[in-house]
């Protein structure tokens, strides 16, 4: 997650979206304004990486009044004579940030990507150091990114509450700009960072979440797009968005656990944790109801006790990437003797009441969630029968459920009206974003995209868990724009 976060979303409206943006919301590179570069703040970035901040409406319906700032980091081409334009890196979330990826993921890419383009990070809207929005959440509320678990009965009620609490001490104590923070708010001021740039089109490597901010680019403004590529895909269902990311961890952990399985029982392994991979998830379910009803105490962990929600979280933080299987491991070993693990790091709460913040606006103004506290819980128990690993949460209810702000706009809706210059990259076995969301996007672009499903395992594709064949073809894209004729298997 990680967060959650993958998660935002969403037009029926095409024609009020789509408006405004192509009148009060965008900007030419005629209207570019000049931008000052200085040295980034920071260690081991790269020395030539510079920062710099861009003004963008708060309210794209007034886009004279209030202005906050967007931060913004380039690395420039490394072979000016080649370069082509500006690559956007895109991170996930909501409530990512990328201004650290030019020096890091950045340098992953091949040397004619990075000949090619000027990269180009940035924190979006509410993130530090752009303009920054916190809602003053109590330390509880911080915890377990505040997935909905449902309590060990499946009960919702006091995931209700949670809802409650927090999107209360967001209306409190965000401030307008609480209420603007959007993803399609996210791909306008896109647009004007690529107008700051002097670019008249822009390039994007947008992950995760920001595979979803940068469909939303591409449908806002098509006609400023030179080469995409929408990296772990989320399901585009404008009347669902951030619901149906929640949801998709049912089938994403599906897809996933079994692959965990296989590892850990595994002879050699030192995390071993069962002689058969048939055992595993059945010792997993075990233990989570076991920690349900005697919790273990966890001194200087947040929360300070480790129940089986947290085992379940847990789980769902290792599926991320192979790499993390240990930590899963580690805890259903220490569990199964009646111990802990050692307390995982935590970013500092600064950053996680930040993080918090966007997350939540994010996925609150993109679309209205249901508020009835029955069509929850029916949800939370078809879950629980169906789904046992993820206990109901996937259909749970995030603060959203208690918003107290109506969304300003229509979800945006996804369409094949534009250019033909989208690749989609997706791993078959991802626990955030599943192959069949990544299919409901590509279906959605029509003729402008094409797909590239990658026989690998994790979260992330392109230069992260997917494979060779993958990179090749996403590198190969970006530095000259050539595409598979039709969607591509690369097993």
């Amino acid at each position: 997650m990680k967060q959650i976060t993958k998660p935002a979303t969403l037009i029926a409206a095409a024609g009020v979206v789509l408006g405004l943006a192509g009148t009060g919301s965008g900007a030419s590179a005629a209207d570019a304004e000049s931008i000052t570069w200085t040295k980034c703040e920071g260690t081991g970035l790269d020395p030539r990486q510079q920062c710099a901040a861009v003004d963008v409406p708060m309210d794209y319906s007034d886009p004279d009044g209030r202005k906050i700032q967007i931060a913004v980091s380039r690395l420039p081409s490394e072979k000016p004579s080649a370069r082509r334009g500006a690559l956007l890196l895109i991170p996930g979330g909501p409530g990512g940030v990328s201004l650290e990826d030019p020096s890091g993921k950045g340098q992953k890419l091949p040397q004619e990507v990075r000949d090619a383009y000027d990269l180009i990070g940035f924190a979006p809207r509410g993130m530090a150091p752009s303009s920054t929005a916190a809602c003053g959440l109590e330390s509880k509320d911080l915890a377990l990114a505040k997935l909905p678990w449902p309590a060990p009965d499946g009960s919702v009620a006091e995931t209700m509450t949670t809802a409650r609490r927090i999107a209360g001490a967001c209306a409190r104590n965000g401030g307008e700009l609480i209420r603007h923070i959007s993803s399609a708010n996210e791909a306008r001021d896109l647009d004007r960072v690529r107008a700051a740039l002097g670019e008249s089109r822009i390039s994007a490597w947008g992950d995760s979440y920001g595979s979803y901010v940068s469909s939303l680019y591409s449908q806002l403004f098509p006609h400023r797009t030179d080469r995409i590529v929408l990296d772990s895909n989320d399901n585009p269902d404008p009347t669902r968005v951030g619901r149906a990311w929640l949801a998709a961890f049912e089938v994403g952990v599906e897809d996933n656990f079994p692959e965990f399985a296989k590892w850990a029982s595994r002879p050699g392994n030192p995390y071993r944790v069962a002689r058969k991979a048939a055992d595993v998830r059945p010792l997993f379910l075990r233990l989570a109801e076991r920690l349900d009803r005697e919790p273990l105490p966890w001194p200087g962990a947040n929360p300070a006790e480790l129940d089986g929600n947290v085992l379940r979280q847990t789980m769902l933080n290792s599926l991320y990437d192979p790499d993390d299987y240990p930590t899963l491991a580690q805890m259903i070993l220490a569990t199964r003797k009646g111990t802990v693990p050692p307390v995982p790091d935590a970013p500092s709460e600064s950053m996680m009441q930040n993080a918090a913040a966007v997350g939540v606006g994010t996925l609150c103004n993109d679309v209205a969630w249901p508020r009835s506290v029955a069509h929850y819980q029916k949800g939370t128990d078809e879950s629980r029968a169906e789904f046992p690993l993820t206990a109901g949460m996937p259909r749970g209810a995030m603060p959203c459920a208690a918003w107290p702000f109506t969304p300003k706009e229509p979800p945006v809706r996804i369409t094949d009206d534009g250019p033909s210059n989208i690749l989609l990259v997706q791993n078959v076995r991802d626990v955030a974003t599943p192959l069949s969301g990544a299919r409901e996007l590509r279906r959605a672009f029509g003729d402008r995209a094409v797909m590239v499903t990658v026989n690998s395992t994790g979260h992330g594709a392109y230069l992260a868990n997917g494979n060779a064949c993958g990179d090749r073809t996403v590198s190969r894209f970006l530095a000259t724009g050539e595409r598979p004729d039709r969607d591509t298997d690369c097993a």
